[in-house]
């Protein structure tokens, strides 16, 4: 009998979770220093993967990420730093042939009075068009997974006047699949985009000896989100450390925080 039950489940439950066929070639950010009343002109490069024609509608959003993984897409105009409004799009929906690359393109109009300095975006959706489908002409419901890209536009306007600001809300590690992970929560509370580097420098407590330096990935940092700097620090001992963790942007600003760092053997 309950066989037969898990029989009837799956019966009613196929799953084709088929990935998107369309790929964007040029990058998801997007940035541009930019003056008041001026034009500036970009694309998006993408290519149909698949053997098969592919629909895909391209619209704006506004984008908010945090540390704790949460990402927000909202209606364009929703966040008071967006520049939705400034970007226009050559086409809302297009059609690619089986492998075939083409180029969507915009035009971004800033204001002639922009109202203070820093940066200011939004995101274009670039997102494949899947129909909902009978799984091979039998019951239940073919579901397919559709893979959206969100290409940010950022534009920083007077940015000589305006400087990210870096806060560190967050130390702790964490072991996963083995390994000694540090993770650091910085949010940049500046009005300015930035790309940051986390470094840990740790030392002996008893002697002062550099033990050594250890550094996580550059990530992008847009005003008034968080996110998450992980170093693995599988290589220190199990002990109580000296350290100090500076974060420094691609421009040299740099912002540290002294730490007392205890490696677990756990």
């Amino acid at each position: 009998m309950i066989k037969r039950i898990f029989f009837f489940l799956f019966f009613i439950l196929q799953f084709d979770l088929s990935q998107a066929s369309i790929v964007v070639l040029n990058g998801l950010t997007h940035n541009y220093k930019v003056e008041n009343g001026q034009v500036y002109k970009g694309k998006i490069a993408i290519e149909n993967t698949d053997n098969i024609p592919q629909n895909v509608k391209i619209f704006l959003q506004d984008f908010m990420y945090q540390a704790d993984g949460s990402i927000n897409y909202s209606a364009p105009n929703t966040n008071i730093k967006t520049n939705a409004d400034w970007i226009k799009l050559n086409t809302n929906m297009i059609t690619l042939k089986a492998r075939e690359k083409t180029e969507i393109y915009y035009e971004i109009t800033v204001p002639n009075k922009v109202s203070q300095p820093g940066s200011y975006w939004s995101v274009i959706i670039v997102e494949p068009v899947e129909d909902i489908k009978p799984f091979d002409n039998k019951d239940g419901v073919n579901i397919t997974s559709v893979i959206r890209y969100a290409v940010q536009v950022i534009t920083d306007y007077d940015s000589e006047k305006a400087k990210p600001n870096l806060k560190f809300e967050g130390v702790k590690i964490d072991k996963e699949e083995g390994r000694q992970i540090l993770k650091i929560t910085i949010a940049n509370t500046g009005e300015l985009y930035c790309k940051p580097t986390a470094v840990i420098e740790i030392y002996n407590r008893k002697n002062g000896h550099k033990i050594g330096n250890f550094s996580s990935q550059a990530m992008g940092l847009l005003p008034t989100t968080s996110k998450s700097f992980q170093i693995d620090i599988s290589k220190i001992p199990p002990d109580k450390y000296n350290s100090v963790i500076i974060a420094t942007d691609e421009d040299e600003n740099a912002f540290a925080l002294n730490v007392e760092l205890e490696v677990k053997n756990d």
